[in-house]
């Protein structure tokens, strides 16, 4: 504790008498100043205990005191210390009356007590107490780097926690919540999240207060301070207590920071490192080296081939390829899916690493992701927490697009493509048919398709590529020209005989015509395009060619 005027009026040597104020000795006392001006509020900062002997004052002036005294109130003026035997044999009582007045702590100072001797024991005292929050700074860094050693951030948390007579709370990259101490701080913590959020916003390190104000009841301070190296923070840590924080607990505050940092954070070496392993277990699964893969993965990744699991691959292409799909998915994204699509600045491939590690290392399961050249692929548990968020992720990336976001095309989209549940021994199937699914996702203007759903709905969206609506437009040309001429409606008389499956009678009527009459048409056809009808190729492109005209127009 700092030292306070009571301890100063209970110092044995210094003799000091309270005259007023009896009540609010328990004050901190910040320093001692001594000053005869007959204003020395422009000097204060507040908290100072003021030493005078009144050599410029008229202390037996009521309103002269009475003024005086406070406006060294206003300015935080902790207590008035008066030297007796000096100009004034005894504190003139218009004073007293005035400090009594203000509330303002009025101690009478012997004549054999100098000015100096309360100011050496006010900063011997300061310079106590802040040895004794230094060393219990230290005493807190010991164990909180033996409860981060043995228990991990959730122990060091709790150590946070007990030293700060508060709570703590971890957050990841997203903003999620990882872990709390106390228990019941998890609720309290949640509601903070739109804070984390805005903290990561900001160039770390960064920190933040929030809360305090006492008008509700959730009153405690909070404060947030961002953890990490790099530009933008992994994680967050919130400490909330009654009251700002002294200075052995913002020692505690400091080593923790440091020491989640160091938690958190893991170098870049390290990362490469797993990177690379992640890189060769990966090559040798798609080599159908399923058991030197499993060797070389050992307890880093052997966890994941142990069960079903997919491969996930995902690359950008600019917005302006990407046509919006009118049949996307109607999936309602999680809130923190939207959140984290909102902070879409910079790679997007990068960003989905980040979700995906974020999800995995909340849930406690393992998670392999590969930079490939331009694309990025992610091995994970099937049904796991890492697929479901970037699934979550990509749903939301597409709920926000717009068409006017893709009529710009100055960014880059993200397009995932996701294998269906495998084994070890078939991770090459898995991986062409993450890529089918990744080249279907980029010709129906998704972000995101799965295997399973290739089989599902119909092939006609695939249809919607420009290779082949040239295909169909050369195909057709020559009798679009001749309809042109007026010489008899081929193109519409052909579509109504495929529909028919070559049905003379059923496909006249359809056109209002006679059957000899369609039969002419369809020679003509043959001869203009120089192809058998009869042939069930020509009669599947023919039709698949009217399909991608017909869907053009």
């Amino acid at each position: 504790m700092p030292p306070t005027l009571a301890s100063l009026v209970h110092h044995s040597a210094l003799k000091l008498t309270v005259r007023a104020g009896e009540d609010r000795l328990d004050v901190p006392v910040r320093w001692a100043h001594v000053s005869e001006l007959a204003d020395p509020v422009p000097y204060m900062e507040g908290g100072e205990l003021l030493l005078i002997t009144a050599l410029q004052l008229d202390a037996e002036d009521p309103e002269a005191m009475r003024r005086y005294v406070k406006r060294l109130a206003g300015a935080g003026v902790v207590g008035l210390g008066f030297a007796v035997g000096v100009n004034y044999d005894e504190i003139p009582g218009a004073l007293v009356e005035a400090a009594r007045d203000e509330g303002l702590p009025l101690l009478e100072v012997p004549r054999r007590t100098p000015f100096l001797a309360i100011s050496k024991a006010v900063s011997a005292a300061i310079a106590a107490d802040q040895y004794r929050s230094v060393t219990a700074g230290f005493a807190a860094q010991r164990e909180l780097t033996k409860q981060a050693l043995t228990g991990g951030p959730e122990g060091l948390l709790a150590a946070l926690a007990a030293q700060v007579d508060g709570w703590a709370a971890l957050y990841d990259a997203s903003g999620a919540v990882v872990a709390t101490a106390p228990e019941w701080a998890g609720r309290r913590a949640a509601r903070l999240t739109a804070d984390v959020e805005r903290l990561r916003e900001r160039p770390a390190p960064a920190s933040s207060v929030v809360g305090g104000s006492g008008t509700s009841d959730n009153d405690d301070r909070v404060e947030l301070h961002s953890l990490g190296t790099g530009r933008r923070p992994r994680s967050a840590l919130a400490v909330g207590t009654a009251a700002a924080l002294g200075t052995a607990e913002r020692y505690a505050v400091h080593s923790a920071i440091a020491l989640l940092t160091l938690t958190t954070e893991r170098s870049r070496s390290l990362q490469a490192a797993e990177q690379r392993i992640g890189a060769a277990v990966l090559a040798m699964l798609l080599a159908g080296e399923p058991e030197h893969a499993r060797t070389v993965a050992g307890d880093l990744y052997g966890g994941l081939l142990d069960a079903p699991f997919r491969l996930i691959v995902a690359e950008t292409v600019a917005v302006s390829s990407v046509r919006i799909a009118a049949d996307a998915p109607t999936r309602v994204p999680s809130p923190a899916a939207l959140a984290a699509a909102a902070d879409t600045n910079g790679d997007p491939l990068e960003a989905l690493t980040e979700v995906v590690e974020s999800a995995a290392a909340r849930s406690g399961e393992a998670v392999l992701v590969v930079p490939e050249r331009e694309r990025l692929v992610v091995l994970a548990a099937d049904g796991g927490a890492a697929v479901t968020a970037c699934g979550e992720y990509a749903v939301a990336l597409e709920a926000a697009r717009t068409r006017e976001q893709a009529s710009t095309g100055d960014e880059d989209e993200l397009v995932v493509g996701v294998s269906a549940p495998v084994g070890p021994i078939a991770a090459a199937a898995a991986y062409k048919q993450a890529e089918q699914a990744l080249s279907v996702a980029r010709r129906r203007g998704r972000m995101y398709v799965e295997h399973e759903q290739l089989a599902s709905g119909s092939v006609l969206p695939l249809l919607a590529d420009d290779a082949v609506r040239a295909f169909a437009d050369g195909l057709l040309r020559p009798l679009y020209e001749h309809d042109a001429t007026g010489r008899g409606d081929l193109v519409a008389s052909l579509r109504a005989w495929l529909s028919r499956h070559g049905q003379w009678d059923a496909a006249a009527a359809d056109l209002g015509v006679h059957r000899h009459t369609l039969r002419y048409r369809m020679r003509r056809v043959e001869e203009i395009l120089g192809r058998s009808l009869d042939d069930p190729d020509v009669r599947m492109e023919l039709w698949l060619a009217l399909k991608a005209t017909a869907s053009a127009e």
